[in-house]
C-alpha cells in the first residue's frame, strides 16, 4: 500500500488512474495532481516509453504552471505508451479509447502534448466532450498551428535578456528539440533578430555559427524531413548541441536532457524551458553555480495552456496571445527579480510563488481534491 503512495506530497497528487486493454493494446496514466485552483489542464503525451513517474512530475509542473500563471485550473497530465508515427487509424483507436476510459473523471482536460496534436484533441472532444487545443471547426484556438508555446518563449528569452543588458537582435539562440514547440520559438525570435546557430529533432542536429535559415529548416520539417537533412551548415550529433556557443539555449522536446553529467558542457549565458522539466534539479545547482541563468519550465512555457484555459472559457485569439504576453514577462521579470533580491535560484523563486498560490487555494476549500 505504501508503494501506491510513493509519489504523494502535501500537494498531491489527488489521483492515478491507469488504463489498460489489452485487446486493443492500450496502456495509459491519468495523473490528476491538485484541483484546488480548479479543474486541471494539461496535455497528453504519447510516446513509446512513457511512464507513471514520468506523469506524475509533468502533473505537478501543469499545477505549479497553471497556478504561476493565475489561471482557474489545477495541475493534471495523461500519458499513453505508444510511437505516435502510428497509422493513424491505431492512433484514433488508442485516442478515443483512452479518453472514453476517462470519461468520469471530470475533473481533468485534455489537451495536447508531445505526440498529439489538434487532431486528437478533436477525437477526445468527440468521445466526452473535454478538449482544448481543438480544430478552429471546432471552435477551438489551435495552439501548435500558431504557436502559442513557442510564443511565451519569445517573451521569456526576451525578458531574461534584458536583464543580462543582451540585446535580443544578434542574440545566438539554439533550439533542441526542432518540433511544435521549438520551431515556433526559433520563428518568433528569428522575425525579432534573434540568430538560430544550431537545432536537433529526434533524427539529428545541424549547427552553422553564422546563422540557420529558420524558414528552410521550417519547411523540411513540414516536409517530414529532418532538420539534420538541411543542405546548409554542419550535421552534428543531437547531443552536441550542449557544446554550441549561444546566448540561449532552448530544450524544447523530452523530460532530463540536461543532467549533472552534461551540464557542465552547456556554453549559453541562459536556459530557457520550453519542455516540460527538462533539466534535473542537480543540473539547475551546477548551471547556478556557474552563473547561467535558468529560466524554469513552468514559467517560461506557460504560453500554451494559457491560450488552452482562454480557449475553453470562450476568449479569441488575439486576447489570448495578448494574455500570454502579459503573463509570462511578468512572471519571469518577477522571479529573476526575487532571485536576486533574495539571493536564491529561479526554481526555488518560482515554486515559492506557485506554490503559495495553490495553497492559498487549498485553504478556501474544505478538501482539496474535489
Amino acid at each position: 500500500m505504501e508503494d501506491a503512495f510513493r509519489f504523494a506530497d502535501e500537494l498531491g497528487p489527488a489521483k492515478i488512474v491507469h488504463v489498460h486493454e489489452p485487446s486493443i493494446g492500450l496502456r495509459g496514466t491519468l495523473v490528476v495532481d491538485n484541483v484546488a485552483t480548479g479543474p486541471s489542464i494539461g496535455g497528453l503525451r504519447m510516446a513509446p516509453d512513457v511512464t507513471t513517474e514520468e506523469c506524475v512530475r509533468l502533473a505537478r509542473a501543469m499545477t505549479l504552471k497553471n497556478a504561476a500563471a493565475g489561471l482557474a485550473h489545477g495541475g493534471g497530465k495523461s500519458v499513453l505508451v505508444g510511437d505516435p508515427r502510428m497509422p493513424a487509424e491505431r492512433k484514433e483507436t488508442l485516442v478515443r479509447a483512452f479518453a472514453c476510459a476517462l470519461r468520469s473523471v471530470d475533473d481533468y482536460i485534455f489537451g495536447p502534448d508531445m505526440g498529439t496534436d489538434e487532431t486528437c484533441m478533436a477525437w477526445v472532444h468527440g468521445e466526452i466532450g473535454r478538449a482544448v487545443g481543438l480544430p478552429p471547426e471546432l471552435g477551438g484556438i489551435p495552439l501548435d498551428e500558431l504557436g502559442a508555446t513557442g510564443f511565451g518563449l519569445l517573451h521569456a528569452t526576451e525578458t531574461v535578456l534584458r536583464r543580462l543588458e543582451i540585446p535580443l537582435s544578434g542574440a545566438r539562440f539554439a533550439v533542441q528539440g526542432f518540433g511544435a514547440v521549438g520551431l515556433h520559438a526559433a520563428r518568433f525570435l528569428s522575425e525579432r533578430g534573434g540568430v538560430l546557430v544550431a537545432a536537433s529533432d529526434s533524427r539529428g542536429a545541424i549547427h552553422d555559427p553564422a546563422g540557420l535559415d529558420v524558414s528552410a529548416l521550417v519547411a523540411e520539417k513540414r516536409a517530414g524531413r529532418s532538420v539534420g537533412e538541411h543542405a546548409k551548415g554542419r550535421r552534428i550529433e543531437p547531443d552536441a548541441l550542449l557544446d554550441v556557443d549561444c546566448e540561449i539555449w532552448i530544450p524544447a522536446a523530452r523530460p532530463d536532457v540536461i543532467r549533472e553529467d552534461n551540464a557542465h558542457r552547456l556554453r549559453a549565458r541562459a536556459v530557457v524551458a520550453g519542455a516540460n522539466i527538462p533539466l534535473t534539479a542537480g543540473a539547475e545547482r551546477i548551471l547556478e553555480q556557474r552563473g547561467v541563468v535558468s529560466v524554469p519550465d513552468f514559467i517560461a512555457n506557460a504560453g500554451g495552456v494559457i491560450c488552452a484555459a482562454m480557449e475553453y472559457h470562450g476568449a479569441t485569439r488575439a486576447a489570448a496571445f495578448q494574455t500570454i504576453e502579459e503573463r509570462i514577462r511578468t512572471n519571469v521579470e518577477a522571479v529573476l527579480a526575487d532571485s536576486t533580491r533574495r539571493g536564491v535560484a529561479p526554481r526555488r523563486a518560482a515554486l515559492d510563488l506557485a506554490e503559495a498560490r495553490v495553497r492559498r487555494a487549498m485553504a478556501w476549500r474544505r478538501w482539496s481534491i474535489f
